[in-house]
């Protein structure tokens, strides 16, 4: 694929020391355009997996934005920082716990739990980044939200360090996680490292490997941009149908879509009956065409967005 057919999925491994703006900014150079955009930031100070959608695959974002997370990360037990990273000013300190007020403390920290994200995020509030707040001086009072932790692993012990392992959902903050569970341990910390090493389906590769599926970019991070094929589909998740190009034709011309789905198969990566949920997302596919993406709520299917503005034309037609 060359840098002239620019649209599609990007797994670029973020450095640390850079935005994830700033992450973005070779890529356009080397694309040619600035309809670039990530689907989840990571702070300054972490590295790791960031989704990027090129082109016209940015009407894709709401579907990349919402996945689930994994990271590894690394809690300095005794030491908060305003900021929760090492970048911010101390702002307490207490004593080290042991291990097993650690362990015991990570326990308390499963499923659906609330958490106060911290204020130096980029949540907005009254227009404004929370971070341009805080830096100005001003006292925030962050709202709770529930995030759910679907594993979270103490993978090594070495005091005042923790390495950690964690499975969340989306809009989780690890920073604030490190934060809560120094508290429930009866200490105070803050995170050092952060590494993003899944999100979704997609994973960062160990070492020097590559990705089997498209062109690699000759620029550092970079590993490919993946056109946004059924790979690209059941790897994020989303079930999807199938449809003849007269239906899929219909899509495009934004007809009624309850008449056009109903009581066909949708497949899907995994084996459940996905047919039968009140409330999902699935993409359309046609041939190997995204057509669209469509949403069903309350037992009625609605579009998310529609992809492909024509269908290309057969070779046998």
């Amino acid at each position: 694929m060359s840098h002239t057919d620019s649209s599609g999925l990007i797994l670029l491994n973020k450095p640390p020391g850079i935005t994830s703006f700033d992450a973005l900014r070779d890529i356009k150079r080397f694309l040619g355009t600035g309809k670039v955009g990530h689907t989840g930031t990571l702070d300054k100070f972490a590295q790791g997996l960031l989704l990027v959608l090129a082109g016209s695959a940015l009407k894709l974002v709401p579907w990349f934005t919402h996945c689930d997370k994994q990271y590894t990360g690394r809690i300095r037990f005794g030491i908060e920082t305003d900021t929760l990273d090492p970048q911010g000013e101390q702002i307490a300190r207490a004593d080290i716990p042991s291990r097993e007020e650690a362990e015991k403390a990570l326990a308390g920290f499963s499923g659906g739990i609330m958490q106060t994200p911290p204020a130096y995020s980029a949540i907005h509030i009254n227009g404004k980044r929370a971070s341009e707040l805080a830096r100005s001086g001003q006292i925030l009072e962050m709202k709770q939200r529930q995030v759910n932790i679907y594993k979270l692993e103490l993978r090594l012990w070495e005091p005042p360090f923790a390495d950690i392992f964690v499975h969340c959902s989306s809009g989780t903050y690890i920073r604030s996680l490190a934060r809560d569970i120094a508290i429930a341990a009866g200490s105070r910390g803050h995170l050092v490292s952060l590494v993003r090493t899944q999100v979704s389906g997609f994973k960062l590769p160990d070492g020097n490997e590559q990705l089997e599926t498209g062109t690699d970019f000759p620029l550092p991070g970079l590993y490919s941009l993946l056109p946004i094929n059924k790979d690209v589909i059941k790897t994020l998740g989303l079930p999807w149908f199938e449809l003849a190009p007269c239906d899929a034709e219909k899509l495009i011309h934004g007809r009624f879509l309850d008449p056009i789905l109903n009581d066909r198969p949708l497949f899907s990566c995994a084996h459940q009956q996905v047919n039968s949920l009140p409330n999902m997302h699935a993409a359309v596919f046609c041939g190997e065409t995204l057509t669209a993406v469509v949403s069903k709520k309350d037992g009625k299917w609605k579009y998310g967005c529609v992809f492909a503005e024509k269908l290309p034309i057969l070779a046998d037609s």
